[in-house]
């Protein structure tokens, strides 16, 4: 898939203002400093649609992005470790359960989890969150190009021990790396094989 066009729609905190109409989402979340605006930005080739910041948890609103016209790329808050008030991280953390919930355009959201750490139960646990409300979702690994590549094979082979654990299979999931664009066409071409699915064929 080639980005042609990757424009900001709306930011808001109430799910029922999302934008109208079925136009396919893929949601983007990960905990505050894994470096999800980076990967959106590798994404759409456009070095500032979402806003990068040393502080973590500058994401606080559901971000919509047209992309193509065609999809819409959703810019979650951050899950934990967020400088913010614990009332304000209520607040984003509610929205965030109720997008999920509700929100019937959502095809499958996208976990970010840094590689270059062990299993972290925070994202265990939103993993699981999202397979027990039958929610579809692949794992993007970041920062890649921080570690060799038999460090990347033995931290998701962790992943894949303790979630099969209680899991069939382990969901899908793409290796990437902003600063080197690594896995930018794994992420895309899954997306548009996604939306080629739901077209009606003739």
């Amino acid at each position: 898939m080639k980005i042609k066009s990757a424009e900001f729609v709306m930011s808001n905190s109430d799910v029922a203002k999302c934008p109208k109409g079925m136009i396919p989402e893929y949601a983007f979340i990960g905990r505050s400093n894994v470096g999800k605006s980076s990967l959106i930005n590798m994404l759409t080739s456009r070095k500032s649609l979402a806003k990068t910041s040393g502080r973590p948890g500058k994401t606080q609103l559901i971000n919509h992005f047209i992309i193509n016209k065609e999809w819409y790329l959703v810019d979650l808050p951050g899950y934990g470790y967020a400088r913010v008030s614990k009332t304000t991280k209520k607040i984003f953390q509610k929205f965030i359960t109720q997008y999920f919930e509700r929100r019937e355009q959502l095809v499958t959201a996208f976990i970010l989890v840094d590689i270059r750490h062990k299993p972290q139960p925070i994202d265990l646990e939103f993993m699981q969150y999202l397979g027990e409300g039958g929610i579809p979702f692949s794992i993007i690994f970041t920062k890649a190009d921080k570690l060799k590549p038999k460090a990347i094979d033995n931290h998701v082979e962790d992943y894949k021990n303790i979630l099969l654990e209680t899991w069939t299979e382990m969901p899908n999931y793409f290796i990437t790396s902003s600063s080197k664009d690594i896995g930018k066409d794994d992420v895309l071409s899954y997306i548009d094989e996604l939306n080629s699915n739901m077209k009606p064929t003739a």
